[in-house]
């Protein structure tokens, strides 16, 4: 007799029970975290079109009757060139040793990057079985198809890979399906119920940077940060929100801000819909600015953020 889990896959139902951790590592933008959204069906990671979006290992969890696993998306490995960008790399490097599966995600529609094959390296020397993600197939020429999924197959040393495309699904289940075979028995580590290990109030900050992200078009959104500061749930039910959009410069500060405060009106309005999406009530979302000198380079300061 065999049952069917939230992803389509009939399982036996004599079959033990599998649960551990997928590191899903790779370099920056080529769709970790839309994929990590994707598989667990939430929006629990933020995307953008910026690279390095992703700061901090951020935990996804799938549950099914079958299996459980804990998708650990990291920040994407990179040359760094900040103490921000050491601790990132750093993240995504710890993530591997103690994974049961690695899950390498590439941007199969170009051909192999000098990063792409720096991250192979550090996949070929994970203890873990390894599952080749060929994302953004939607953009792949057919030409190329051959050509791009050789490379990577080559380079990551992996038998089982996947051509999917994360922003519209396809073929996520048949790469779930890769995955759960990989997984060991084992207990549930969390609740069923449970999506992630992020807070509302992380989440909600994450929310904020994302809108900034899309809303300016310069080269500060790499130096900006978001830190809630105040959550009140009002009496009548609205969720009372108060958050810092940390700035490096004095300069960048006008630029979020933006003439007569239009930018930043922006970034609190698109945000705030996306918050209120998450907790499925009303919010007010009240923004400020703040310059906090290098912080990317600062020991303290990303201490006081989180970071480390």
């Amino acid at each position: 007799m065999a049952s069917s889990d939230a992803r389509g896959a009939d399982v036996p139902a004599e079959e033990a029970f599998r649960s551990g951790f997928v590191a899903i590592v790779g370099r920056p933008n080529v769709g970790k975290s839309t994929l990590l959204n994707g598989l667990v069906g939430e929006k629990v990671a933020i995307v953008s079109r910026r690279p390095q979006t992703t700061r901090r290992r951020i935990l996804g969890i799938v549950t099914t009757e079958a299996a459980q696993a804990v998708l650990v998306d990291t920040p994407g490995i990179h040359k760094p060139r900040t103490t921000l960008g050491r601790h990132m790399v750093s993240a995504a490097r710890h993530s591997l040793p103690d994974a049961d599966v690695v899950l390498f995600v590439v941007d199969v529609s170009v051909a192999p990057t000098d990063e792409d094959r720096a991250v192979a390296g550090m996949v070929r020397a994970a203890a873990g079985p390894v599952v080749l993600a060929l994302n953004k197939s939607d953009l792949l020429a057919p030409a190329d198809v051959v050509a791009h999924t050789a490379a990577y197959s080559e380079l990551a040393a992996a038998e089982r890979w996947m051509l999917v495309a994360a922003i519209d699904g396809h073929n996520l289940d048949l790469l779930w399906g890769m995955v759960v075979t990989l997984l060991p028995p084992g207990p549930l580590f969390y609740p069923p119920e449970q999506l992630s290990d992020q807070t509302d109030r992380v989440l909600a900050a994450e929310l904020v940077r994302e809108a900034a992200l899309r809303q300016l078009r310069q080269e500060v959104p790499h130096g900006i940060d978001v830190v809630v500061t105040d959550w009140q749930v009002q009496p009548n039910g609205v969720v009372h929100i108060g958050a810092l959009v940390i700035v490096e410069r004095e300069s960048h500060k006008g630029i979020v801000i933006g003439a007569g405060g239009r930018t930043i009106k922006a970034v609190g309005a698109s945000a705030r819909r996306a918050i209120e999406r998450m907790l499925t009530g009303r919010v007010y979302l009240e923004l400020q600015v703040k310059v906090r000198t290098g912080w990317r380079d600062s020991a303290a300061e990303l201490k006081r953020l989180g970071y480390s």
